[in-house]
């Protein structure tokens, strides 16, 4: 993964479930895994952002890129990209979340839409995280 963006100037702020939360444990009984798969490899993602990545930019690009857990109900993979392009994923009821259907929503307007219901939602649960 390239984080040139990064190292050019661009925040990036990442957020995942609470790999010991009770969330994700009832994320992995829904997707039907085995009791802490999914939650190890959550675990596993944090640890690589933080020690690959974020480890291998400078000083002053690594102080851009933030990192966040929650402890909720997972209803959308939410990717926001630079205020005008958004790609959603919503997590489905007994779907695996890799087999839910995917979204490209482009923002169209100032106020209102897609993009800013989804901004919103990230930006509420980004509000709420705990920091990692």
């Amino acid at each position: 993964m390239s984080f040139a963006r990064v190292q050019a100037g661009t925040r990036f702020q990442a957020l995942f479930l609470e790999p010991n939360g009770r969330y994700i444990a009832d994320r992995e009984r829904e997707e039907g895994y085995p009791e802490g798969q999914l939650s190890a490899l959550t675990a596993l993602n944090i640890a690589i952002l933080k020690e690959r990545v974020v480890g291998e930019l400078s000083e002053e690009a690594a102080g851009r890129v933030e990192i966040g857990v929650y402890d909720e109900p997972i209803r959308f993979n939410l990717t926001l990209i630079d205020k005008q392009m958004c790609v959603a994923q919503p997590y489905l009821p007994e779907t695996r979340g890799v087999d839910s259907p995917v979204f490209l929503v482009r923002k169209r307007r100032a106020v209102g839409g897609l993009y800013s219901t989804f901004d919103q939602i990230f930006t509420s649960m980004w509000e709420r995280r705990t920091t990692e």
